[in-house]
Parts: C-alpha cells; sequence; structure tokens
C-alpha cells in the first residue's frame, strides 16, 4: 500500500515537473531560441529527477530546487532561489534535517541570500554563498568522529564543488558582457548544477562512506606497509587521533616495533582490544565514538588482525638488528682491545728488548777490534731497522700517539710516514675513546689505499664536530674508482655513516660521520 501511494505521489510530481517546466519556458515567450529554453527546462527537470532517484527528504529538497528553478522564469525575486535548497542538502548530508544552531543559522542566511541576491547584491550574494557553505560544512567534518566524519568529508566535497560553481559564475560574469559568453556562462552554470546534484544522488544511493572500511579497508591492508596501517584506520574510522598498539612478548609496540605505553583506564581515550584464537593482538586506542557500528567493528579488527602479524615480524627484526649492531660492536671492541694487548706486549716486550741489546752493543763497541766493531755496527743498523719496523707495527696495532696526544697528534704522525704529501686539519680537543680509534683507522686504512691504489699526488684529511657528530672528510687527486668495503663496515658498527664520491680519473672524497653518544 505504501508502495502504491509512492507511485501514486512520484506519478503526480512528474506531471507537476513536465508542466511546470513548460509553463515556464511558455512564459519566457521565445520558442525561437532553442539554444537558450531547451538546456534551461532540462537543468530544472533534472533536478526534478535527481529527487524522485532517492525517494527522502534529501529528494524533496532536490525536487524544490528544480521547481524553484522554474520559478525564476515566472518571478525575478525567485531567480536566485533554486540555490537555497541545494545549499542547504549540502549543509544537512547526507539528511535534511539540520542538526544544531549552527546549521539552522547557516540555512537561514542562506535562503536570505537567494532572495535578496536576485534583487540587490548580485555577484556579491553569489561570492557569499560560495565562501559560506564550505566554511559552515568544514566546521562541522572537524568536530565529528567515526561514519558521520566520514559523510561531512563528502558533503565537504559537494560544498567545494558548488563554490567553485558560484565562484566562477560570479567571477565570469563580471569580465564577460557579449552575448554569447554569457550563454557559454549560462551553460557552464547550468551542467555544473545539474553535475552536483548527480554527486549528491550518487551518494545518497551509494553510501561510500559505509564501504570504507569495510571491503575495501581489508584489502587494501594487505597491500601496505605496517607504517601505514595506522593512516588507513585513522581515515576508516574518522578519527585522525587513533593509535594502534600491538602486543608483542607481554608488551605493546605501534607499527614500527617501539615501545609504547597504553593510556590509563580513567583517560578520555577508549581502548578496543583486537583478539585472535582468544588471545590478545592489538589495542586500539581511539575516541568513544568511533566504534559504534558492529560491522565497522568487525571489519576493523580482521584488519588489525592481519596488521598484526606484519609487527610482530617488524619488532622481531629489529630486536635481531639491534643484536647484530651490539654483537658488531662487541667484535671491533674486542678487536681493539687485542690490538691494544699486542702493541703494549710489543712495546713492552720485543721492542723493550731490542733496546737493552743496542745499549749493549753500544757500550762494548769502544773496546773491540776494527774488525768485530765494524761487524757491530751493522748489526746495530739492522737491530735499529728491526726496532723501527716493530714500531711501525705496533702504530699499526694501536698507535700510542692516539692514546697520549689524541687524535690531532695521531693523524700528524701518520701524515708524517706517508710516502706523499697529506694536509692534516682536526680539533685539538679530545672526543670519546671509540670515536678517535674509529677515525684513524680510518684515515690509516684511506691513506693505505691511495699508497697502493690512486696513484695519487698529494692528500687531506679533515676532522671538525658539532655538538653530536663528528665529521671526517678525506680527499685525494687518484684515479678515483673506490669502494673501500672495509672503512662501511667499521663505521657502521659505532653507528655512523659513510659516503664515498670516486668518479673514474677525477680523484676519491671520503665523507663519513659518527655520532658523539
Amino acid at each position: 500500500m505504501q508502495r502504491l501511494r509512492n507511485s501514486w505521489a512520484d506519478a503526480l510530481l512528474i506531471a507537476c515537473g513536465v508542466a511546470v517546466g513548460l509553463a515556464a519556458e511558455a512564459s519566457s515567450g521565445d520558442w525561437s531560441r532553442p539554444g537558450v529554453w531547451i538546456p534551461d527546462l532540462l537543468t530544472g527537470w533534472a533536478l526534478i529527477a535527481c529527487g524522485l532517484a532517492v525517494h527522502r527528504r534529501a529528494g524533496s529538497l532536490l525536487a524544490a530546487s528544480g521547481f524553484a528553478w522554474f520559478a525564476g522564469n515566472f518571478f525575478s525575486v525567485a531567480l536566485l532561489l533554486h540555490r537555497a535548497p541545494l545549499a542547504q542538502l549540502v549543509l544537512t548530508y547526507p539528511g535534511a534535517r539540520s542538526s544544531g544552531r549552527l546549521d539552522r543559522g547557516a540555512i537561514g542566511v542562506v535562503y536570505a541570500i537567494s532572495l535578496a541576491g536576485a534583487i540587490w547584491w548580485g555577484d556579491a550574494a553569489t561570492y557569499a554563498l560560495a565562501a559560506l557553505l564550505p566554511l559552515v560544512v568544514g566546521a562541522h567534518y572537524l568536530r565529528t568522529v567515526g561514519i558521520r566524519r566520514r559523510e561531512r568529508a563528502y558533503a565537504l566535497r559537494a560544498a567545494g564543488l558548488f563554490a567553485v560553481i558560484l565562484a566562477v559564475t560570479a567571477t565570469a560574469n563580471l569580465i564577460w558582457a557579449t552575448a554569447a559568453e554569457r550563454n557559454t556562462l549560462l551553460y557552464f552554470y547550468e551542467a555544473g548544477l545539474v553535475a552536483l546534484a548527480l554527486f549528491l544522488v550518487y551518494g545518497l544511493l551509494r553510501e561510500p562512506w559505509r564501504r570504507v572500511g569495510i571491503v575495501d579497508l581489508v584489502v587494501d591492508l594487505g597491500e601496505r606497509r605496517a607504517g601505514n596501517v595506522r593512516d588507513a584506520l585513522a581515515y576508516a574510522l574518522g578519527d585522525s587521533t587513533l593509535d594502534v598498539a600491538y602486543r608483542v612478548d607481554g608488551g605493546y609496540v605501534d607499527a614500527t616495533g617501539r615501545p609504547i605505553d597504553l593510556p590509563r583506564a580513567d583517560s578520555e581515550r577508549q581502548l578496543t582490544r583486537i583478539e585472535r584464537d582468544g588471545a590478545e593482538v592489538a589495542v586500539l586506542v581511539h575516541d568513544a565514538a568511533v566504534l559504534d557500528d558492529p560491522a565497522l567493528l568487525e571489519a576493523v579488527a580482521t584488519a588489525t588482525r592481519l596488521a598484526s602479524a606484519n609487527a610482530r615480524l617488524q619488532a622481531e627484526v629489529r630486536a635481531q638488528v639491534a643484536e647484530l649492531d651490539a654483537s658488531r660492536r662487541r667484535l671491533l671492541e674486542a678487536g681493539d682491545s687485542e690490538r691494544r694487548r699486542l702493541e703494549a706486549s710489543l712495546r713492552e716486550g720485543a721492542l723493550h728488548r731490542l733496546t737493552q741489546l743496542d745499549s749493549r752493543l753500544a757500550a762494548a763497541r769502544g773496546g773491540a777490534r776494527p774488525a768485530t766493531a765494524a761487524a757491530m755496527d751493522e748489526a746495530q743498523a739492522q737491530l735499529r731497522r728491526t726496532s723501527s719496523d716493530l714500531r711501525e707495527l705496533a702504530a699499526g696495532l694501536h698507535p700510542r700517539e692516539l692514546v697520549e696526544h689524541g687524535l690531532a697528534a695521531a693523524l700528524a704522525a701518520l701524515a708524517a710516514r706517508s710516502p706523499l704529501p697529506v694536509d692534516v686539519k682536526a680539533p685539538d680537543e679530545r672526543l670519546p675513546e671509540s670515536v678517535e680509534l674509529t677515525l684513524f683507522f680510518v684515515c690509516s686504512e684511506a691513506l693505505a689505499n691511495v699508497w697502493k691504489h690512486a696513484r695519487a699526488t698529494r692528500a687531506s684529511i679533515v676532522v671538525d664536530r658539532t655538538l653530536s657528530t663528528a665529521r671526517l672528510e678525506v680527499r685525494d687527486d687518484g684515479v678515483g674508482g673506490a669502494e673501500p668495503r672495509s672503512l662501511a663496515d667499521r663505521i657502521e658498527a659505532v653507528g655512523g655513516t659513510l659516503a664515498i664520491d670516486s668518479p673514474p680519473g677525477r680523484g676519491t672524497r671520503l665523507h663519513a660521520e659518527l655520532p658523539l653518544s
């Protein structure tokens, strides 16, 4: 019975729409200009048809806009009245009832502007309406959450479309003056109104704000990295403050695997626990109003379960990477300690004994025969060469200048032993021991590579520091093409970074940065 009454009402509305439209065009009295009256007639009929398509109170506003469009042909005061029902629908979308004083006030202003604009304000009224709609709908959008926020997001796009149509129309009306230009402007305005009505009807029929986060969300999250899950859920639920905490090893981590704390029970934030097979896998921290839809809650829970496995894996990978970094650092420290021990053993053992032997030979030489003295001189020379080689070896193992005098002195000594000129610039103040050791050995190996492979004529070393970082630059004018992987391994082991620029034939530039903490 209800459907029968609706059918009769629709038939009556269609008949009225056809009759009023034809009467409105007849009142203009100029059937010889089909390029004017046919688009005008079709625009009004399209608005009425859009109202019939949705069968809601919102549909009555669309239909009212169509009849108001034709009313402008009868009464000049109603020339812009068709904008008011459309604007009211945009302000209250997807319903047609005002939800507060802001809506009621804005609707009153809209009708006043639409009535008075045809008589007094003209283009100024059009600009005012174009500015009012996005501001009011945007204010609603910022105050809502959950499904209501997604509804308002759709309304905000409709308000933007309506505002663009109005602003372009008013601007063109100020610029264009010829009849042809005014006809073009009228076609644009009519097409824009129909497009806006179709956009509103599409939303009312398909309700895309309900599908976001139910079907598409689960599929979409399967293709995303864990770091984007929070953003996707926040968009789907309409809560920009939403956060996701994944349960891992008795605690909670975020999407990157970093530990986080949940808010207290007396906090304004609500916790929604997500379970899989009876075990908690994640917790959503959100506004209390965003999960009042059971279907949406289940979709979000499903998507979060899928993402929790990825978050758990990332946390495990981060832990393994941290353990690997700690292992590399321990190996590096053990190697440095062993080199320090070997250097001390050489200096206190073999070098000490060689020095004592050299002193004894020098003391015994005074009473020796000439032939014996010559042999002792040769032995002393060999002994000193051996001592020198051992000191070089000891310096390579663990430079004493570095321990006793700092990095600048150690680099100066390294440059002095170099077979090619090396310019050194380094601060006199001491740096952390691990940083000084790393920078020295990087410089030592880099210069060794220059001596052996670069065929350079000179090199330079520059060390400077900031509050938190030590920076090193080693340059040479050699043949280029260097890729010293071992240097990168040592620097990365202490948390630093290395960049090498070594184009063939243009020398090599090595740049390293190490944290000081």
